[in-house]
Parts: structure tokens; C-alpha cells; sequence
């Protein structure tokens, strides 16, 4: 019998894939187990302890299971939820064999184009057991986003595994400080921790918030609720009146707008713990939260040079808000401009699918950021201590926020980060500020300049506007030279650049007149 030829060796490369056939069958399979996973996390994740066991254990192979299951989750939806059925065929068609070959969605290509029903499960909204969220309305209309009982009650032990892993409470009591409007944050957030703590809906109410921390007494550990600049009214106001500090512990869990480090120093010197969450009303306000860990690393890149080219690229001057996330809740990519793009897998009743909310962000695998300490042995020495209490393996979100949250000055982008930075580090005045917003003001010598307004807490005599103007003029500029090199260099070329004007108004005054919402609007366009 005459001798066959040896069989050639192939190799694949990405200019000969697997065949057709072979390649969906290990699609398939990937998908199964991520729906297997999802299911069992689910499970497991019922109680804050299960919550803790699953996020100390998450390994860089579950991330592909669950991508696998977006994707899964994006297939089912193309079959069973009408709206996503009639989008795709306005979309070019195509094998659609990866999670990325389909096309994002977003409030004004999808959320507007169909009607609610449109968007559930089989087209139906249920009679009962549902309730309906109203986004802020920042981009200029308001949303309403029906959520179903499963979807409340899976949000409901996210926020309350994280908690019980973050904040070491004895006896805790939470003061749920946020909105109780129809916006999804303050219902849900009440709804969540009444599983694991005592709970008082005060709203945003200073005064409720001081009497119930006066007559329940220092025998609980307190845990507010709020927006970020809220916290700081909150610390004021018990300044000013003399608060016993010292006989209390009170922690500060806050979200819907970024923190400044300089912001979290500043509440640190009362509250025992301060940390954030990310999330959007449009997808799940628990979509990222902050740890120790990631507080490590966001305060390490403002400093650690080469850490921060590592991860962030040489040309960032922005420093992020930095989370961790379970991506087989919401799965997160990043597209070719860097948005984020989510896909929400758990028992949702309007599935959110490669769903682009408009923040830019860079995703990291922990494993990764790991690697970059050890390389270094203070950095390794600091990650130890950071990771030594929650231990989350969980991948990390660093968010910028939305892209044209920016002022143009002279080639640089100023952000209201970078303003916050400067009006709160150091500044011995700080206590007088309400908010501050920033605008680009023509002069009568048509010269533009970047305009910083603060609304005082209170009427202040002239000597001390001029002493806090002072401080916060010489605190931001000192904050964007050491940051943007655009800015410093800027300096170098013309010195007049550096001068930033500071006006202060009577509360409810200048561009603060009028302006009822919770959450702060930092740029006067």
C-alpha cells in the first residue's frame, strides 16, 4: 500500500478562521455554560454572603462565559423582543457571530424610536408587579424605564451584598438621602437596604437628617445615601451646628455624578468611609461600585507616573473614577471612540442591549492591574494592603465620564473634576461654597476667559469674598498646571492665561437662580 503524504499543519490565524460550523458550535457551547454561570451566580448571590463569596472568586475564563452570555441574551432578544427584532432589520445584516456584530443601541436610534411594550419580553408590559423610573433628564427630555419585580429584587442583593462587604456596620442604619421622586436611585436604594440595616427615607432633607441622627443616638452606625455635593451640605451643616462628631460613626455611600479625591478628603475628615457607585437610570444604578482597592488606585494615578501611562496612555491628563463591576450582570465594552457599551443579562423586562449611555471609559482586567503592582515593590506592598479586607477580583471600569462634559481654553480641556480639585484641596474657606459651575465669558477687550462661579452657603462680608475668591482662583489654576500640560504650557507661552475669574453669588443668584435639581449642573454652555 502505498505510503499517504503527511498531513499538513495548519495554522489558524485571523485570516483563516475556524470553519463556519465549528466555530458556532464552540459559540454555542460558551453560551450555554455563561447562561449555566449566570444562573448559578444568581443563585448563590441571593444572600450578602453568597454576594461576597462569588465577587472574592471571579476568574479572567469567566469573562469570556460572560460575553458568551451578552450574547446569548442579544440572540434571544432578536427573536423575542419586537423592538430589537425591527431595529435589526433597519441595521445591515450580517453573520452576526460575535457579540460585536451587532449594532449598538441608544435613547435617540432605539429607546425613542419604539414604545415601551415594544421593548419588553414578547412585546407585553406586565399589569403588575412593575415600577417605573424617570431618568433626570440631562440629555433635555425625561425617560421613563419600567422595571420588573425580578429585575428589583436582583438589584436589590447587588446593593445589598456590596454594602455588607464595604461598610463594617455593627448595628446599621441607613439614611437614604437621595430623591424620593420618581428617579430610580432613591426608591431603589431605600428598597435595597431595608434587607440588611434599618432604614429612614429622609430625601434630601438637612434637617430631618440631623434630627434623626440626634434622636436615634451613636448606638447605630450610620450609613448616608446622597449625591456627592449633598454630603458636603451635610458636613456643613454639622459643623456649623456644633455636631459631636467624634461620638459617631457615620459612613457616605454616594453616586450620580463623579468625586473628586480632593471632594473625598474633605468628607473623610468627619465621615469614617466615603464611596461611590456608578450607574445609569437608562441601564441599572448598580452597574460599578467602588472598593478600597480601586480608592488605591485611582489615588496612586494621580501620583505613580508610570503606573498611569500603563494603564491610561501617555497623552491622559484626566484622572477617572475607578470601579469594579460583575460583568455577568451588566457586560461592558468599550467601542473604537472608547463609550461604553453595556449589556444588561439578569431578569430584566426591557433587555439593554450593547446599550451606548454616552460616558467614555477604558476596561481593565484585575489580573492585570495586579501584574503592574508587582512589578513594582511599594506598589505591591500598598495593592496587598488595599486588597487585604473585600478581596473583590472583580474586572475594574475606569469612567471619564461623558465626552463633552469639557470646557475649550486655549487648546485645553478643562473639566469640572479639575475645577473641584482646585476649589477644595487646601482651601480653608471651602465650608462657604454651595456649588460652582464654569463657563467661557467674552470680556469688553473680546478676550475669553474661564469663568468659575460659586454660590455661597451664606452672605459673607467683602474681606472674606476677596479671601475665598483668592483661594479658589490660586487653588484651580495651581490644580491645572499640575495636570494639564496644555494649560501649563499655555502659562509659559502668554501669563495671562492663568487668569481665571472667580464670581461669587448670593444663594440662589447668577446662574443658580432657578435651579431646582438635586444633582449639579457644572458647565454654563
Amino acid at each position: 500500500m502505498a505510503e499517504l503524504p503527511p498531513r499538513p499543519i495548519v495554522l489558524r490565524t485571523a485570516d483563516s478562521p475556524l470553519p463556519a460550523t465549528v466555530a458556532r458550535g464552540r459559540q454555542a457551547i460558551l453560551a450555554a455554560l455563561g447562561r449555566l454561570v449566570a444562573a448559578l451566580s444568581r443563585l448563590v448571590g441571593r444572600h450578602p454572603a453568597g454576594w461576597r463569596w462569588l465577587a472574592r472568586r471571579h476568574h479572567p475564563f469567566l469573562d469570556r462565559l460572560a460575553g458568551a452570555n451578552a450574547q446569548a441574551t442579544c440572540v434571544r432578544a432578536a427573536r423575542l423582543v419586537p423592538a430589537y427584532r425591527a431595529f435589526l432589520r433597519t441595521r445591515p445584516a450580517g453573520a452576526r457571530r460575535r457579540l460585536g456584530d451587532f449594532p449598538e443601541t441608544d435613547k435617540l436610534g432605539y429607546v425613542t424610536a419604539y414604545d415601551a411594550a415594544a421593548r419588553c419580553w414578547r412585546g407585553r408590559l406586565p399589569t403588575r408587579g412593575v415600577v417605573v423610573d424617570e431618568s433626570a433628564g440631562s440629555s433635555g427630555q425625561p425617560f421613563n424605564w419600567p422595571r420588573g419585580d425580578r429585575e428589583l429584587r436582583s438589584v436589590h442583593r447587588d446593593i445589598a451584598g456590596y454594602t455588607g462587604l464595604v461598610f463594617p456596620m455593627r448595628r446599621p442604619f441607613v439614611i437614604n438621602a437621595y430623591s424620593m421622586g420618581a428617579w430610580a436611585t432613591g426608591t431603589t436604594t431605600g428598597a435595597a437596604m431595608a434587607r440588611i440595616a434599618v432604614v429612614k427615607n429622609t430625601g434630601p432633607d438637612l434637617g430631618k437628617i440631623v434630627d434623626t441622627l440626634r434622636e436615634f443616638g451613636p448606638e447605630f452606625d450610620y450609613l448616608v445615601t446622597a449625591y456627592p455635593p449633598f454630603l458636603k451640605h451635610l458636613r456643613d451643616r454639622l459643623d456649623a451646628e456644633g455636631f459631636p462628631w467624634s461620638r459617631y460613626r457615620i459612613f457616605a455611600n454616594c453616586g450620580g455624578e463623579g468625586m473628586t479625591e480632593a471632594l473625598r478628603d474633605y468628607l473623610e475628615q468627619r465621615f469614617a468611609l466615603v464611596r461611590s457607585a456608578y450607574g445609569a437610570s437608562d441601564l441599572t444604578i448598580g452597574i460599578g461600585a467602588e472598593t478600597r482597592f480601586t480608592v488605591w488606585l485611582r489615588r496612586r494615578l494621580q501620583t505613580d507616573r508610570g503606573l498611569r501611562t500603563a494603564l491610561l496612555g501617555a497623552d491622559e491628563q484626566r484622572l477617572p473614577m475607578v470601579f469594579q463591576y460583575n460583568p455577568f450582570t451588566t457586560y461592558l465594552e468599550t467601542n473604537e471612540r472608547r463609550e461604553l457599551v453595556c449589556t444588561v443579562t439578569g431578569d430584566v423586562l426591557q433587555p439593554r442591549l450593547r446599550y451606548n449611555v454616552g460616558d467614555e471609559a477604558l476596561l481593565v482586567p484585575y489580573r492585570r492591574i495586579v501584574e503592574l503592582a508587582q512589578a513594582d515593590p511599594v506598589r505591591g506592598a500598598e495593592l496587598r494592603t488595599a486588597v487585604s479586607v473585600e478581596r473583590m477580583t472583580l474586572p475594574v471600569l475606569l469612567l471619564f465620564g461623558r465626552r463633552d462634559s469639557t470646557v475649550s481654553y486655549l487648546g485645553a480641556n478643562l473639566y469640572p473634576q479639575d475645577v473641584e480639585y482646585g476649589l477644595y484641596t487646601g482651601n480653608p474657606h471651602a465650608a462657604e461654597i454651595n456649588r460652582f459651575c464654569l463657563a467661557l465669558v467674552e470680556d469688553a477687550a473680546l478676550e475669553t476667559r474661564p469663568v468659575i462661579h460659586l454660590e455661597l452657603r451664606r452672605p459673607l462680608a467683602a474681606a472674606q469674598r476677596d479671601a475665598l475668591a483668592a483661594a479658589c482662583r490660586n487653588g484651580v489654576r495651581r490644580h491645572l498646571t499640575s495636570v494639564s500640560r496644555d494649560f501649563a504650557q499655555s502659562l509659559v507661552e502668554d501669563p495671562t492665561a492663568g487668569d481665571l475669574r472667580v464670581e461669587l453669588h448670593e444663594p440662589g443668584h447668577g446662574p443658580f437662580a432657578g435651579q431646582q435639581k438635586i444633582k449639579n449642573v457644572y458647565l454654563v454652555r
